[in-house]
C-alpha cells in the first residue's frame, strides 16, 4: 500500500497528503491557548481573563490552529463546497492537537450537529466528517445523531456577539433514548470553528443536562 502524489492544498507542490508536511511545520506551530476556550494565551496562563469572569461549560477546550491563513480557506471550502478532500488533514491536524492537550481521552465524540435545511443545503455535516475521522485516528467512538438540532438559526457569523447567544438558546436537543447513553459518561464534542463559542456552549449544555459527564471541545480552528 502507498499513497498516490496528490498537490498540496496549500503551496501546490506535489504531496502525499492534500496538506504537505512542510506546510503544517510552517502554519500550524503549537501555541499556547487557555483551557477553557482555546484562545492563545501567554506563557505561564493556564486560563484567559473572560473564561475566569465568565467560564463556557466545558471541561476542556483544544483548537488545532488559529483561524487565519491558510486554514481560514480550507475550512470554508470543507464546510460551503463539500470539498471532503480536505478532511482527511484538517482531522489529522485537530487529532494531533488533541493528543498533546488531554489526558485520558473522553470515550465518545460527537459532532455539532447542523438542522435539517442547512444540513440539505451543505450536502453534508461538516463537523460530522471531522468528528469521525478524529475518533478514528484516536481510536475513540463516535456518533453522529445523539445531539440534534432543535430549532434552525440564522448565520450566526452575520450577529453581534450578544445576539449569537440568544440566537441559539434553546437550539440543541437529544434524541430519544440519548440519556442512557449519555449518563456519566465524557463527551468530545467536535466543529470546525470557534468564534464566541455560542453554539458550542450551548451544544454542551444539553449533553450535561442529558447526564454527560463533562465535555470536551476539540475545533480545528479558533478565531484568534
Amino acid at each position: 500500500m502507498f499513497d498516490l502524489p496528490t498537490q498540496c492544498a496549500v503551496c501546490r507542490g506535489w504531496s502525499a497528503r492534500r496538506v504537505c508536511a512542510d506546510c503544517v511545520q510552517r502554519h500550524a506551530a503549537f501555541k499556547r491557548r487557555c483551557v477553557g476556550c482555546a484562545i492563545s494565551v501567554a506563557p505561564g496562563v493556564q486560563r484567559c481573563g473572560a473564561c475566569i469572569t465568565a467560564p463556557l461549560p466545558f471541561a476542556l477546550a483544544v483548537a488545532a490552529v488559529d483561524y487565519g491563513f491558510p486554514w481560514s480557506g480550507l475550512v470554508a471550502a470543507l464546510k460551503f463546497h463539500a470539498a471532503l478532500d480536505l478532511c482527511d488533514g484538517l482531522a489529522q491536524l485537530l487529532a494531533d492537537a488533541v493528543r498533546h492537550s488531554v489526558v485520558p481521552l473522553p470515550p465518545l465524540v460527537l459532532p455539532v450537529p447542523l438542522g435539517a435545511d442547512r444540513q440539505a443545503e451543505r450536502g453534508m455535516n461538516q463537523s460530522w466528517e471531522l468528528a469521525r475521522r478524529v475518533a478514528t485516528r484516536l481510536q475513540l467512538r463516535s456518533q453522529a445523531s445523539l445531539l440534534t438540532r432543535r430549532v434552525e438559526t440564522p448565520h450566526l457569523a452575520d450577529l453581534p456577539r450578544d445576539e449569537r447567544a440568544r440566537a441559539i438558546r434553546g437550539a440543541f436537543g437529544l434524541a430519544p433514548g440519548a440519556t442512557a447513553t449519555l449518563r456519566g459518561t465524557h463527551v468530545a464534542l467536535v466543529d470546525d470553528v470557534m468564534t464566541t463559542g455560542a453554539t458550542a456552549a450551548e451544544a454542551a449544555r444539553a449533553l450535561l443536562a442529558g447526564g454527560a459527564a463533562s465535555v470536551h471541545l476539540w475545533v480545528v480552528a479558533r478565531t484568534p
